[in-house]
């Protein structure tokens, strides 16, 4: 299928009838991992929204059926929406997708951006849903455009509708999504309701209102980042709720306003990893410009995140290659990673920190073939495929093996 293909496909999905919710899927949605989930995660209370006899039920594990069709890949089949409300579980899965010959649950389709549509007009038989896998970046960039940048993990996800009421409705007291730095609209300064802030103002807040440098390096990146994400979501909503449900005069001005917000929040999501990285590197004794420089200079127009010791001892031809080091920082991995492969030209062996939650054995193995080392915080290392877990870096491993070095 071409490029067109997909926007074809968004412009069949957005009528007002339909709500989508997004994610990338997980090694815990897939089978990558090997896990016996059967299928991808959904908050509840989406669930319960879209299927209200799931809540309304008594029985164990209540399911209802849907028709599932996912276009990317011209597969159609009837699944299962299923509540595990016994013992320990309590969340809804679709299920029932009849294996790995599903691109749902493909080792593959690990860290692939995927638009769920849900039909909302009543049906005689069962619900349906269209699905899209997104099969490589520029797809998963068409979809952003519309949605807005998509943060991997757990409760990274977004649910869109034409109608914004019909989100509102679903997403009811989000409050439950959310920890502390969730702010109520009397806990928002003025000034960043008059002027938005810019994500460096966002980035010094989450750590002066996330854990402390007291906190483990790993557990400290990712508590950072949500809370990082949970203020611009209260500042947004603050700043855009009003516009939205005061109305638009005409087609111009609501093309200017959702512009806004979607460019608001690429220069978020483009920035936050980058600057809780450098953050941290500092917070764990290592000198910027002596022991790491954060976009150096390279080559010409090669600028990698992180380089290590110094962009002085990189163009230093008389330092050893041996004892140089990179570090690249992307939310996402699936097709990006190979963005790297081209960065310091010097170093060989490439370190590549990602927030992704999980990949393919496949992906795993063309990485290590072209000397890509993967960094993940340890929190997410059981997302992984069991076998290549013990191959994983986490975040405090290698500042620890980068301390060394500088000693």
């Amino acid at each position: 299928m071409s490029l067109n293909s997909v926007m074809d496909w968004i412009d069949e999905v957005s009528g007002s009838e339909y709500i989508w919710f997004v994610k990338y899927l997980s090694g815990n949605d897939t089978l990558a991992n090997g896990s016996h989930q059967a299928g991808p995660y959904i908050p509840k209370q989406i669930m319960f929204g879209l299927f209200p006899s799931l809540k309304d039920t008594g029985e164990k594990n209540p399911k209802v059926s849907l028709d599932a069709f996912v276009d990317s890949h011209s597969d159609a089949r009837e699944v299962h929406v299923t509540w595990y409300n016994q013992g320990r579980r309590n969340e809804c899965r679709m299920t029932r997708w009849g294996g790995a010959s599903s691109p749902i649950l493909d080792p593959e389709s690990t860290g692939a951006l995927t638009v769920f549509a849900f039909d909302r007009r009543p049906k005689e038989n069962n619900a349906v849903c269209k699905i899209w896998v997104c099969r490589h970046a520029l797809e998963e960039e068409i979809v952003e455009e519309r949605v807005g940048p998509v943060e991997p993990g757990r409760n990274g996800w977004r649910l869109w509708s034409r109608r914004s009421e019909l989100q509102q409705d679903f997403l009811g007291n989000r409050t439950t999504f959310r920890s502390s730095c969730f702010l109520d609209a009397n806990e928002i300064p003025n000034d960043w309701l008059r002027d938005f802030p810019s994500p460096k103002v966002l980035f010094e807040k989450s750590i002066e209102w996330g854990p402390d440098d007291s906190t483990g390096v790993d557990e400290r990146l990712m508590k950072r980042r949500r809370c990082e994400y949970q203020i611009f979501q209260s500042i947004e909503e603050a700043v855009t709720l009003p516009l939205v449900r005061d109305g638009f005069n005409n087609l111009d001005d609501f093309i200017a306003t959702a512009q806004t917000v979607l460019q608001r929040r690429k220069a978020r999501s483009g920035r936050s990893l980058e600057l809780h990285v450098r953050q941290i590197l500092i917070e764990e004794g290592l000198q910027e410009g002596r022991h790491f420089s954060s976009q150096p200079e390279t080559e010409r127009g090669k600028n990698p995140d992180f380089v290590f010791p110094s962009e002085a001892n990189y163009k230093d031809f008389d330092f050893p290659s041996s004892k140089l080091n990179m570090l690249a920082v992307k939310t996402t991995t699936r097709d990006r990673w190979r963005q790297i492969l081209n960065e310091a030209d010097r170093i060989s062996e490439k370190h590549l920190l990602t927030v992704q939650e999980g990949i393919s054995l496949n992906q795993f193995n063309e990485m290590s073939e072209n000397g890509v080392r993967l960094v993940i915080p340890e929190p997410l290392r059981d997302k992984f495929p069991m076998t290549i877990q013990s191959n994983l870096i986490s975040l405090e491993s290698f500042i620890a093996d980068i301390r060394v070095r500088a000693i």
